[in-house]
């Protein structure tokens, strides 16, 4: 029995889902992460007493930072969701781009986005 080269346009569908669930997950979490980042809910230090003002705009200026940070490797997480979109929509979706063998689908369920195999990506 020859190998298969591509997985079944039901299997393509299962992921198809599942990504789609994962981005729409992660481009509401992004929003909220580019909210606290660009001071959309207006909770400033403006009202704050001079003694604690440097205090508080300090963690803020922190916590804007960390939030920018995760809102950037939640953009790249949202851009490999999409390009596995693409991969579907093509029909190259699970293979290895390594190897050009079947990527498991147990591995594709926990990183949906993957596009290589374990044994690929680990030779690197």
């Amino acid at each position: 029995m020859a190998e298969r080269l591509r997985y079944s346009d039901e299997d393509l569908q299962e992921f198809k889902t599942l990504i789609q669930e994962k981005l729409d997950k992660a481009m509401r979490e992004f929003e909220n992460l580019r909210s606290v980042v660009m001071n959309s809910d207006g909770n400033g230090v403006q009202d704050t007493s001079p003694t604690f003002k440097v205090l508080e705009e300090g963690a803020g200026t922190r916590d804007k930072e960390e939030a920018a940070r995760l809102a950037e490797r939640q953009r790249k997480f949202i851009q490999h969701l999409q390009a596995a979109l693409v991969r579907i929509e093509n029909k190259t979706y699970g293979v290895c781009r390594v190897t050009g063998q079947l990527i498991p689908k147990d591995r594709l369920r926990a990183v949906p986005h993957a596009t290589t195999t374990v044994e690929a990506k680990t030779k690197r």
